[in-house]
This record gives C-alpha cells, structure tokens and sequence, in this order.
C-alpha cells in the first residue's frame, strides 16, 4: 500500500476558520504555499471562499481576484497547485493560470458548468460529498453507506458528463452536513469508501470535531497532532491523499506509518 500524498493548505480568505487573514496578501499566499511544498506537500490547495459553517458567499469575481495570482505565482515556481471552488468560470480560470486539479466541496453539484469544464480540461477532480453546505441539519440512517452510495452516483453523473473515472477523487466531505459521531463513523470505516476502487482524499484537519479529543480550551493548532494521526490511520485504509494545514506533522506521522508497514513485511 502506497503511502498518501499529502495536499497543502493555503486560503486566500479574511475568514477561514483556521488561519483567516494570515494569507490574504498575494506574496504572503505565495510564501507559503512554496514552503508547504518544499515541507513534502505533493499538491497545494488554494481556495478563495470560505466553506465554514455561518460564511456568507463569495462574488465569483472577487475570487477569482484572490486566487488568480497566486495560482500563478505557485507555478511559476513549479508548485503543483489545486484550486478548492464551486464554481466553474472560477475552476476554468485557474486551470488557465496553472492549477492541474479541481478540488470542489459541491462535488459540481453548486455549478452545473463545472463538469464539462473539468472534462474539458482533462485535470482531476475532487467531488465531496454535500448536501448543501456544512451547515446542513445532519440526518442519516447508516452514514457511510449513504455518503458512499451517494458519492458513487456522483460518479455516473460526473462521468456521463465526461470526466474519465480514473481522474475522480471522493472525498467523504468531513464536518459537512455531519455530526462529530458522523466523522468518527466515517473514519472507522474508510475501507468502505476506498474498497469501490476510486481514490479518497480525507480532510480533517483542524476541524470542529477534533477539538473534542482535546482539553477545552485548546488552541485550534493543537488539532494539528490529531490530524496527523488521523492521517496515518488513514493510509492504512488506502487512501489517496491527505488535506492538511501542518504538513511537517503529517510527513513525519506518514513516515512513521510507512516504517510501520515495511516492518511487518520483513
């Protein structure tokens, strides 16, 4: 079993939840996406709209201003970068500008436009599960046989509108319509999400639920140690990738996970 990649952190935003502002200047998002990737990040995911819960939408126009230059700016330096959007004009032009996949919370459900354009584009396309944002009143039978029967109908959908199979990520969507025990579900049983034969991208890092494993009160960087357990964990079930705002952290605990495995083949 191959061990994840790991996908970079950066927003582009005044309001994310877990570092609002700190990148909002272009040099600074560049700055740090470059630093993200010479830590051992295989992608860096930009994104220019907040998805937290209670965040108010973004004019398309105005993120585009965001991300655009920093896109380019990570390419120009040979960073492969992926643009986190819902929306399609917004999706075509950072592929214009460099980005080699589409990282889309809506799964392309927000944006009717967004399939053909990834299509077109022939990049890969990460489609989330969602049911219309992460503030979405949770209500589930069995989670993950619903996340995963709901995703893989995304799948038909994606495909017929030309998407090649093989340039499909799922991404179960933690925290989204979720509750903290919907998250636990879900990552205790991920080989119910790999087993269909599609990559998996897991983002849990420094999410709401995390902070539950914590001692109230606790800085939203110390989730960072839980995400790179998470993280390992997670490579055992095989998945594809890892979304991450520390990626030292998440090397070193995939590294640790991937000693682990050489020793039990020997």
């Amino acid at each position: 079993m191959s061990v994840p990649r790991v996908m970079g952190v950066v927003n582009v935003t005044p309001d994310s939840f877990s570092d609002g502002g700190r990148y909002l200047r272009v040099d600074d998002a560049i700055e740090r996406g470059a630093l993200l990737f010479e830590q051992g990040a295989a992608l860096v995911d930009v994104g220019g709209e907040s998805t937290r819960p209670g965040a108010t939408r973004l004019d398309p126009e105005e993120e585009r201003r965001r991300v655009l230059p920093v896109i380019a700016g990570l390419a120009e330096r040979r960073v492969p970068v992926s643009i986190d959007t819902v929306n399609a004009a917004t999706a075509a032009a950072a592929i214009g500008a460099g980005a080699a996949l589409v990282n889309d919370v809506s799964g392309g459900l927000a944006d009717p436009g967004m399939a053909r354009v990834v299509a077109d584009a022939e990049v890969h396309f990460v489609a989330m599960h969602w049911r219309g944002g992460a503030s979405v009143q949770p209500e589930y039978g069995d989670v993950v046989v619903e996340v995963r029967d709901e995703l893989l109908r995304r799948v038909d959908d994606l495909t017929a509108a030309g998407i090649a199979p093989e340039r499909i990520i799922l991404d179960p969507g933690l925290g989204f319509a979720k509750t903290g025990e919907h998250n636990w579900q879900i990552l205790g049983r991920l080989e119910e999400l790999t087993r269909p034969g599609f990559g998996v991208l897991i983002g849990a890092s420094r999410k709401r639920f995390l902070g539950d494993v914590l001692p109230d009160g606790s800085p939203i960087t110390d989730r960072d140690l839980p995400t790179a357990v998470i993280s390992a964990l997670a490579a055992a079930s095989g998945v594809w990738a890892v979304r991450v705002h520390d990626v030292p952290g998440t090397r070193a605990a995939l590294r640790v996970w991937d000693a682990w495995e050489q020793g039990r083949s020997r």
